[in-house]
């Protein structure tokens, strides 16, 4: 069964929160090799883009606006 479970980093917004989100999960695998994301993940997320693996996410929306705003500007 080990080889039905896929690494993947699910991005996401929750629907409490406007900052995207994200999670690296193992998650099974169809005969296909679509991913299964649980339905007690999926709950109040809206779910933006699934990813293969381990994913290291350097900048996303709204991080270059806040670090802007606190006077921290980084190339």
């Amino acid at each position: 069964m080990e080889q039905d479970l896929r690494q993947v980093t699910i991005i996401y917004y929750s629907d409490i929160s406007l900052e995207l989100l994200h999670e690296v999960k193992f998650c099974r695998q169809n005969a296909n090799g679509r991913v299964i994301i649980p339905e007690e993940f999926k709950r109040d997320k809206s779910i933006i883009a699934v990813c293969d693996g381990k994913v290291n996410i350097l900048n996303k929306f709204g991080d270059r606006i806040q670090n802007d705003e606190t006077g921290d500007h980084q190339a």
